[in-house]
């Protein structure tokens, strides 16, 4: 029981490696330092575990079975794992480098310039792997793009069909002008 502690508390704090998403070929020295995980597909990426734990639910998962295993994330599909493993890394570059708040704000904005499907789906994955800085990053996007816009706005842009009848609606709109009231 001691050594299976000792080996969760080292497990997600090894020195930073230079690692890039990929499929595991052959046995060697970084296979140590490094997270498989498994997306929706079944495909593996290998990551480095300082890049790979900036996910709460993969640190938690990587703890419990430790590195010999794949970690499943069977919410998480290739393409979208393939866009959060290149957040990540950017992102733990970034603090390894100490670099400029606005360079970072830069990247991110870039990095969220994606179809709505992706940028969606980004969320929830966000959400599932509990990285919150990802979860912040893309619910603001959408919230941008919903600042200042009406209801029927807000539909027509993300393609929302209206449920309400007219009297309902009207309902929603008596029960809340306070929020007009700016």
């Amino acid at each position: 029981l001691r050594l299976r502690r000792v080996r969760r508390a080292q497990s997600c704090s090894s020195p930073a490696h230079k690692l890039h998403p990929q499929t595991p070929t052959m046995a060697d020295d970084s296979e140590a330092t490094a997270v498989k995980l498994k997306s929706k597909q079944e495909e593996i990426f290998e990551v480095e575990k300082e890049v790979a734990c900036r996910s709460v639910t993969v640190k938690n998962m990587v703890e419990d079975t430790g590195l010999d295993t794949p970690v499943p994330l069977p919410m998480v599909d290739s393409k979208i794992l393939i866009k959060v493993i290149e957040y990540c890394k950017y992102h733990h570059r970034a603090e390894q480098e100490s670099l400029p708040e606005d360079e970072k704000n830069v990247w991110d904005k870039d990095f969220v310039k994606v179809d709505d499907e992706t940028l969606f789906n980004l969320i929830l994955a966000a959400n599932y792997l509990d990285i919150k800085s990802l979860l912040d990053l893309t619910c603001k996007t959408v919230a941008d793009e919903i600042k200042g816009k009406t209801p029927e706005e807000i539909r027509i842009r993300f393609n929302i069909k209206n449920d309400f009848t007219p009297e309902e609606e009207e309902e929603v709109k008596r029960e809340n002008a306070w929020c007009e009231e700016r």
